[in-house]
């Protein structure tokens, strides 16, 4: 067998990649070093080989998007995407549980224009597993998939469009392509489809997509991470080498098409703020305009710097926010423009004040200072993304796979980085007068009246016409491929997964300053980066007896100025030193946070050190930032999420408590009204000070190297003589009866189904056998709320239940956005599983073993990156964890039995102690509500205030029994 493989190997194509390691140089081009091949049968493999973890990045790409579906079949590379999860002809059921089983991260797969992907990290005993089930799924699939299958991933796709379109500006995307692209044109239409084509789909119609469109030889596989070639080869040979080829598929040409004049739209929504939207079509990526183009962007409105962002927000005071970007797709790009319009202002002065901006960029182009600064942004975010393996957001792997699905070159990322470090201003100047200089489409949404119908709108889009021109897609070389017999036994099943790696986590090194700062390292020593955090006692919960958001709102104003520095400057030096440096709350903590690039962290320090200890909290900044955050609460009154989110926790814990406060953290409009520089110095030194914080690092760095460094920047800082405040988060009583509050949002396409209950601190000692309990519950794929509400109603397109860490009694909240005409039974089922859990159907030893392996096989996958590692780092320092608690994890997870569970989640799990907040249309749900009898019910209006006259108060007071944790 061995000798077989040997010589079956030895005669695939190779082209093996350039092998130098990244440099730590913040000019030098990063590289990823990596081997192609391809099998007999097409299939194209990338290997990339990364033993810093004992984890494998599996990514597999189809070259396939909706940009191939012909008119009538929009989505269905969508609908097919979650087909693939759907179970096989060898392994019948959800396709997650054997990864959940393996402990698999970053599972998912994604469509988009020009393909399709599937993406998972795994331990690498667990590789085999993985690429069985990705070849059954790909070799295998048709005979799993029937009309249930197909009704249950329709349900889900649709419901996937109604809450991406119930959200504020969630309907633009689909009017922006069709006024942009010529009906003609691959992209015309969103990617998801639309509810006709979806509920035309047959099952005849997906198989054929299938056979179309997912051959080996339209496959490409990448594998990042530790695995050697040799491993690679023989694995993809075995699993992948008997699938045929396919048919061959023609590939859409890159058609750019920008717009002959410039128009004008409106459209109407549940928005806070008019949104103006202008859009180009640019050359496709891989081009020098593309690279030209997105260093333009960046300039125009990539920043508090950015040309854009200076004059609508900080001069003319026109704006709440501005950015511009370009979307590089493979046959063309966008470069889009968005101004969210400060309340009260005419659209048309903004679009007057953008066009001076527009005409004096396109007459002069950017400084040197600009561009150079734009580079370095850049080029310092490309870098970070080096760290993982895989994932969705980036990646190594999806680096290699983009270049070769895209561009036939796993390497191309470096042509961009080149032409992109080569720019000057003339270039980039000629390329932006060349594409920004020609005719754009502008949509501006504005607040809708009452009565507004959005469907009637959408209809009455009528969108460009065809164009001449289309390049007519090009079918490739014609070439004979073969397939090897199998000599994988598919009947048997699964791989089992039998052994794991043992989890790598770096010990935690401790120090101290001068004036007593502690300081907690752990060295990482994977790409040149340090991160340093300032972790300060304080968080929402210290706006009790404040006015509410104080503590994010200081947070904020930290990094705009310091007493040397304006708001500009500070951004402006960030820039130059491709350092990241930002302040922000949760519920118990503030930080204040530095991921600095080893080649400028002193100056970085220094900067971070200035921005933490000087803070200027100017006048000018203080409003600007206050027009933005009072813009912010009122579109958190418009999102689902955001009211709910602001509702519950009051409602949960009364109006008096530390947590019974906006869980946004971003307080009430009154109350940041009167915010004033007194407010925030005030807050800085009750609680952002050096007696209240600790120095958390994690990076390439030794604490011998970093301890001078913090020493120098922080050792003399000195704590104000006044003691820090003491927070009061006082233990809340359960509920004596269950309450029901709705929320009205008219015409909402979706409801917002929302439960609440208290559960013990994330100190508590049973806090991990609670964790257990709700995966199986509600916090994992394949948990009850998920498979009831997803996979077999098709209600929803996701349910679940969530555990917010928490000093004190945090919140356990069950959650399901779900279609209107079913938003009573949903909110039944969800009271029937909370019943069952803890009545006539308790947990199961296999759901709790499911689970309890899932977490402990993940966790060699849970700390690849930096930030991961610093995470559990502040969960070690704040729920005063042991230094070596990662370490020790495993043991103490795989100690929670059934009965420590079922115990748990029994203590938590009230079903009739819930409180219920429902947002949705009031018309269509409140009636069917009302008669579940789930409780009282209250409707209340955003800021949780009652609607109705005669109703009983909305906000009762809950009963503060004893201080949490005594």
């Amino acid at each position: 067998m061995k000798k077989r493989l040997a010589l079956f190997a030895a005669g695939l194509m190779t082209v093996v990649g350039a092998a130098s390691a990244a440099s730590p140089s913040s000019d030098a081009i990063p590289d990823i070093p990596y081997t192609r091949f391809q099998l007999p049968n097409g299939l194209t493999v990338v290997v990339h080989e990364d033993h810093k973890a004992p984890v494998v990045a599996v990514s597999i790409w189809y070259h396939v998007g909706s940009a191939d579906e012909p008119a009538g079949k929009t989505g269905f590379a969508h609908l097919f995407e979650h087909l693939m999860f759907s179970g096989s002809e060898n392994h019948k059921g959800t396709y997650f549980q054997p990864f959940e089983l393996a402990g698999a991260t970053d599972l998912n797969g994604t469509t988009w224009f020009d393909r399709t992907n599937y993406f998972e990290t795994v331990p690498t005993t667990a590789l085999d597993m993985a690429l069985w089930m990705e070849s059954d799924r790909m070799g295998h699939l048709l005979g799993a998939i029937g009309q249930k299958e197909l009704d249950t991933q329709r349900g889900v796709v649709q419901n996937e469009k109604r809450q991406d379109e119930n959200r504020p500006y969630g309907r633009t995307d689909e009017n922006i392509l069709l006024n942009t692209y010529p009906a003609n044109h691959p992209y015309h239409h969103e990617t998801i489809g639309s509810m006709t084509d979806l509920d035309a789909a047959s099952l005849a119609d997906v198989k054929k997509w299938f056979h179309d469109y997912y051959g080996a030889a339209n496959t490409t596989l990448v594998l990042a991470g530790d695995i050697t070639v040799a491993q690679a080869k023989e694995k993809a040979a075995k699993y992948f080498g008997d699938i045929p080829a396919g048919p061959p598929v023609p590939r859409q040409q890159a058609w750019i098409t920008p717009l002959a004049k410039s128009t004008t739209a409106v459209q109407h929504d549940q928005v806070a703020q008019a949104r103006i939207i202008r859009t180009w079509i640019a050359p496709q990526l891989g081009t020098d305009d593309s690279v030209g183009l997105d260093l333009a962007t960046t300039v125009l409105g990539g920043g508090k710097t950015s040309r854009l962002y200076q004059r609508l927000v900080y001069q003319d005071k026109l704006a709440d926010d501005v950015s511009v970007g370009i979307a590089p797709f493979a046959l063309s790009s966008q470069v889009q423009l968005s101004v969210d319009v400060k309340k009260g202002v005419d659209p048309k002065k903004v679009e007057a004040a953008i066009a001076d901006v527009w005409k004096d960029f396109l007459a002069k182009g950017p400084t040197e200072d600009e561009l150079e600064r734009a580079k370095v942004t850049n080029r310092a975010g490309f870098v970070r993304g080096l760290e993982k393996v895989g994932g969705r957001g980036g990646g190594k792997a999806t680096i290699l796979a983009e270049g070769q699905v895209y561009r036939n070159d796993p390497g191309a990322y470096k042509k961009d980085l080149e032409r992109a470090q080569a720019a000057t201003v003339a270039s980039v100047l000629a390329t932006a007068k060349e594409w920004l200089g020609k005719g754009s489409y502008t949509l501006t949404v504005l607040p809708a009246a009452p009565g507004f119908d959005p469907a009637a709108e959408d209809k009455a889009v009528k969108g460009l016409a065809d164009a001449p021109g289309r390049p007519a897609a090009v079918l490739p070389p014609a070439k004979t491929y073969t397939v090897d017999k199998s000599t994988v036994d598919r009947a048997a099943g699964v791989p089992a997964v039998t052994t794991f790696p043992d989890l790598t986590f770096p010990k935690l090194q401790r120090g101290k300053l001068k004036n007593g700062i502690e300081v907690v390292l752990a060295e990482r020593h994977t790409i040149p980066v340090t991160q340093v955090q300032l972790l300060f006692n304080a968080g929402y919960a210290a706006d009790q007896g404040r006015k509410l958001g104080t503590a994010a709102f200081t947070a904020q104003l930290l990094d705009e100025s310091t007493r040397s520095l304006d708001s500009v400057e500070v951004a402006r030096r960030k820039e130059r030193l491709g350092a990241i440096i930002g302040a922000s709350c949760s519920l118990d903590n503030c930080s204040v946070g530095l991921n600095a690039l080893n080649t400028d962290l002193k100056p970085s320090l220094e900067l971070f050190a200035d921005i933490v200890r000087n803070p200027a909290f100017k006048a000018d900044d203080i409003e600007r930032v206050r027009g933005q955050w009072i813009a912010g609460i009122a579109q958190e009154k418009t999102e689902p999420e955001g009211i709910a989110l602001r509702s519950l926790p009051p409602l949960l814990y009364g109006p008096d408590h530390a947590y019974g406060i906006p869980f946004t953290g971003s307080g009430t409009e009154k109350a940041i009204a009167s915010l004033t520089a007194a407010d925030l110095a005030a807050f800085q030194a009750d609680y952002l000070r050096p007696d209240n914080v600790r120095i958390l690092v994690a990076g390439d760095t030794t604490l011998a190297a970093i301890l001078p460094q913090l020493e120098a920047a922080f050792g003399d800082w000195t704590p104000t003589a006044s003691p820090i405040p003491r927070k009061n988060v006082a233990e809340v009583a359960i509920q004596a009866k269950p309450r029901v509050f709705l929320v009205n949002r008219t015409d909402a396409q979706q409801s917002l189904v929302l439960a609440g209950l208290l559960a013990p601190s994330t100190k508590a000692k049973d806090a991990l056998d609670l964790g257990i309990a709700n995966g199986a519950f509600g916090g994992s794929f394949t948990s009850r709320l998920n498979m009831n509400l997803r996979e077999d109603k098709r209600w929803a397109y996701g349910a679940g239940s969530i555990l917010t860490d928490a000093q004190g009694q945090r919140p356990m909240l069950l959650y399901a956005p779900v279609q209107t005409d079913k938003t009573a039974e949903s909110a039944a089922e969800i009271l029937k599983e909370a019943r069952g859990i803890v009545g006539d159907k308790p947990l199961t030893a296999d759901e709790v073993a499911k689970i309890r392996s899932q977490r402990v096989r993940a966790l060699p996958g849970s700390f690849e990156s930096t930030s991961s590692v610093m995470s559990a780092m502040n969960g070690i320092l704040i729920y005063d964890r042991p230094d070596d608690y990662v370490q020790t994890l495993k043991a103490r997870i795989e100690g929670v039995d059934q009965k420590d569970a079922e115990a748990a989640i029994s203590a938590v799990v009230k079903p009739d102690a819930l409180t219920w907040v429902i947002v949705g249309d009031l018309r269509k749900i409140e009636a069917p509500v009302r008669a579940l009898n789930l409780g009282e019910v209250y409707v209340i209006d955003a800021d949780g205030n009652p609607v109705k006259e005669g109703k009983a108060r909305a906000t009762p007071t809950a009963k503060a029994t004893k201080p949490a944790g005594k």
